[in-house]
């Protein structure tokens, strides 16, 4: 494990060691935690962003989407627990 030193405003310091107080846990292993957590956050934003180029990279090479409309008719069947038939990506509209 390498080590990192950072610098911490004395209110930062403050509020971290009582949040880490209450988490039952130490200030160390609370920063670790936010750390990671953020990392993660950050990765599943960056992977969002190329499922949804790669999509819109689909749409413009095939000319075929699916409606919102239709989309939206889909998602709000199968959250009510119904059986929905998928919509199929058509032509788009010049």
């Amino acid at each position: 494990m390498t080590t990192t030193t950072i610098r911490l405003p004395q209110d930062l310091k403050s509020r971290v060691a009582a949040a880490a107080k209450r988490s039952g846990t130490t200030a160390h292993s609370f920063i670790l935690e936010a750390i990671a957590e953020k990392a993660a956050q950050e990765e599943q934003r960056a992977e969002f962003e190329a499922q949804a180029e790669a999509r819109y990279a689909n749409i413009t090479a095939t000319g075929k989407a699916v409606a919102w409309e239709e989309m939206r008719s889909y998602l709000e069947a199968r959250l009510d627990g119904e059986s929905a038939q998928r919509p199929q990506p058509r032509k788009l509209a010049p």
